[in-house]
């Protein structure tokens, strides 16, 4: 049975820092790319980073590029997403995924809420 568990959202203040966890069951991780979406209120789900099964490559959203840095542990089977310098306009539920040809895995997100 394939789960992604999401962990570590929360309330931040801005310019505060998060990490999300993803921990992957189910599959062989190492096979898969791993990225992370977030979708606001009344927004479509956007692509914020992912990562290539051996970690060696990632790309990011314009929007995080400097802040964020995902990262994962092939060993552990979770993939991290580091967050810093937060923005109000970072606020939305985080989803975890694992890609590979034509599969899709999904977590069932983390909220992330960055407000004073």
């Amino acid at each position: 049975q394939v789960q992604l568990v999401e962990s570590g959202g929360g309330l931040v203040q801005p310019g505060g820092s998060l990490r999300l966890s993803c921990a992957a069951s189910g599959f062989t991780f190492s096979s898969y790319a791993m990225s992370w979406y977030r979708q606001a209120p009344g927004k479509e789900r956007e692509l914020v980073a992912v990562i290539t099964g051996a970690g060696r490559t990632t790309n990011y959203a314009d929007s995080v590029k400097g802040r964020f840095t995902i990262s994962r542990d092939n060993a552990k089977k979770t993939v991290y997403l580091q967050m810093i310098s937060l923005k109000v306009e970072d606020t939305a539920v985080y989803y975890c995924n694992a890609g590979a040809a034509y599969i899709n895995y999904w977590g069932q997100g983390t909220q992330v809420t960055v407000s004073s």
